[in-house]
């Protein structure tokens, strides 16, 4: 089903009901709020699952959904489908803090508004929301409730750090015009003419070095490496079109042993330098797993959202937590949430492959675990669970459930091979089949992962494997993470996840290029695209000469740069008075230069292709 846009030219109109009009809304509205269950101690789950987040009657997709016991005190009221201009008499209540002023913000898309309260909810109330919208001649009333969840607040903290203290220094690369950088070592095992041409891109983390996201040639050259701060983490680093324009994107933030992310979606353009940041709304903080910027000036990104739950129907505690998995929707321009998700409010708890046996507040039950989201053209979004080994189709206006791929109660039969395993990245690709990295553990029930290519027939409503591909030297099984990237050339990059290799494919399934990160190292994406960087910071130097009087050998870097073909160096007696002196190619990330003849100072510049200077670095004596 297609998102509705209801759009409305003037003053809003004034309609005067007469009384059985008015008595028929009463109806309709006290029949909507009797279908709301009072709060019960320890539920986490709605008492009518995979409703539909259109309220009756009217064209508006909300959230929270009405029903669900999962909102957040942080929550806005997000109403899509009709101009902020149509919506009117918004008032909200909650059942214990009462009335709610706040303000009606509009989205820049103009399809909707969020109703932003002034003070937050109370944990455990029920909060009802009223309102009327407006179709051209007619204003039609609305109510609904929802209930707010009572946070954990009890997740076991981490200890880990990221320091290199103690840990093997080969598994990191050593610059000397750049020291600080501490970069992973990419060891190329395979490569043919056949690759698709583009750089790669990782975030590589746990390895002795510091975390963060970095680009690499596809001889296992560094290009640019961002290290962060110790306890800092970052995934999902790729180039995505921002306004028409090449951008990079990364999660940054903080990863706790439950494995999902706290953080924020960063973005930088081609010189490296920051645009723009999303944050996740409702009170939350960004997970780890998906971001993806839409044509429509949105984010889509995931939430791993901890409450308090009685598990006891899945042989849990009945004072345990579980872990919600959202999905939101936010618009970039104003930050607001369009639309949010919950897995609470759709899929039950009894789906779940993993056990809520032994779980607890500081390790809350991750029933559902959702890692990737691509939405799609017909108005309906394809989601991967991890831990319920399903993909799923939802309605993307009404946000319910309509096909499950696989898992417990499968709605299309699966042929032989086709059923995943803790999967992760599924994406429609242009011909309709579905890529997905089919991880086949932990728990082991695949002998090893592959990435997978699936047509899911509606009609027959069967999933066979139209391809699949392993990696043989040596086998992988990936427990976590993991990616399939479809390439314009139908190539295919594979991304091994906790396996820290990366590998490209023909359509034919020939291994076409092979690498892996030197170490301990994981990335939980890799990808390839063609990039240009240009850096706003100018080159790096550094020298060193044998003995006084010796020829200097100069070292020069630019961390980010691609189009980089010579360095050129200068020198001279004085720092004001440096002529070029000799050049060399550009050899790798760092290039070292050896001078004619002993020098006092020196620098270097960075040419392009066509001899034009790109950069200078700072001056340094010899």
């Amino acid at each position: 089903m297609r998102l509705r846009k209801v759009l409305l030219c003037g003053a809003l109109l004034v309609v005067l009901f007469s009384a059985t009009t008015l008595a028929i809304a009463s109806r309709r509205i006290a029949a909507e709020q009797s279908a709301y269950s009072a709060p019960e101690a320890g539920r986490c789950t709605p008492t009518t699952p995979n409703r539909s987040a259109v309220l009756p009657g009217t064209s508006l997709a909300v959230s929270p959904l009405p029903g669900t016991y999962a909102a957040s005190p942080a929550t806005q009221i997000s109403l899509l489908g009709a101009p902020a201009s149509a919506l009117s008499d918004v008032r909200v209540r909650g059942s214990q803090t009462g009335s709610h002023g706040g303000r009606l913000l509009a989205y820049s898309q103009g399809d909707g508004a969020s109703f932003v309260p002034s003070k937050p909810f109370r944990q455990g109330e029920t909060v009802t929301v009223r309102g009327k919208v407006t179709t051209g001649s007619k204003t039609t009333p609305f109510a609904y409730q929802f209930v707010i969840a009572n946070e954990d607040v009890h997740l076991a903290s981490s200890t880990s750090s990221s320091s290199d203290s103690g840990r093997d220094p080969s598994e990191w690369q050593h610059f000397r015009s750049a020291p600080e950088l501490k970069a992973p070592v990419a060891v190329v095992t395979a490569r043919s003419a056949g690759t698709t041409p583009g750089d790669l891109f990782a975030a590589p983390y746990s390895g002795p070095g510091p975390s963060g996201p970095m680009i690499f040639e596809e001889s296992g050259n560094l290009v640019w490496f961002d290290p962060l701060p110790a306890n800092r983490y970052a995934t999902n680093l790729q180039v995505q079109q921002l306004g028409g324009s090449p951008v990079l994107t990364w999660w940054q933030g903080y990863i706790p042993p439950q494995g999902f992310g706290m953080g924020e979606e960063i973005i930088d353009n081609t010189s490296y330098q920051q645009i723009g940041h999303v944050r996740a709304g409702n009170g939350y903080q960004a997970d780890l797993h998906e971001f993806r910027i839409t044509p429509q000036g949105t984010a889509l990104l995931t939430v791993f959202n901890p409450i308090a739950c009685d598990l006891s129907s899945v042989g849990g505690p009945s004072g345990g937590a579980v872990t919600d998995s959202i999905l939101q929707e936010v618009d970039m321009r104003t930050g607001l949430v369009r639309r949010e998700w919950a897995s609470l409010d759709h899929v039950a708890l009894a789906d779940s492959y993993s056990t809520a046996t032994g779980s607890s507040m500081a390790w809350p039950f991750d029933y559902f675990h959702a890692n990737s989201i691509d939405p799609l053209a017909d108005g309906r979004t394809l989601i991967s669970a991890r831990n319920t080994s399903a993909l799923y189709e939802l309605d993307t206006t009404t946000g319910q459930v309509v096909e499950r791929i696989g898992g417990k109660h499968s709605d299309v039969k699966l042929a032989a091979g086709a059923a995943t395993a803790y999967q992760h990245d599924a994406t429609v690709l242009p011909s309709g089949a579905i890529s997905v990295f089919d991880n086949g553990g932990v728990p082991k029930v695949h002998s090893q992962s592959r990435a997978l290519i699936l047509d899911v027939n509606a009609r027959a409503g069967t999933d066979s494997v139209v391809a699949q591909y392993e990696h043989a030297s040596p086998p992988l099984s990936s427990g976590s993470q993991g990616n399939v990237q479809s390439l314009e050339d139908g190539n295919l990059f594979v991304g091994w996840g906790a396996e820290p290799y990366f590998s490209e494919y023909s359509a034919g399934g020939q291994l076409l290029y092979d690498a892996h990160l030197h170490g301990s190292y994981e990335s939980y994406r890799t990808y390839r695209f063609p990039w240009t960087g240009s850096p706003s910071s100018p080159p790096a130097i550094a020298a060193s000469a044998a003995h006084a009087g010796a020829r200097v050998t100069v070292y020069a870097s630019w961390n980010g740069d691609t189009r980089t073909a010579t360095w050129q160096v200068l020198a001279g007696p004085k720092p004001q008075q440096l002529t070029p002196v000799t050049s060399a190619p550009r050899d790798g990330f760092e290039t070292a230069i050896t001078t004619p003849s002993a020098e006092a100072y020196v620098a270097v510049q960075a040419l392009s292709s066509s001899g034009a200077v790109l950069g200078t670095s700072r001056t340094i004596a010899g």
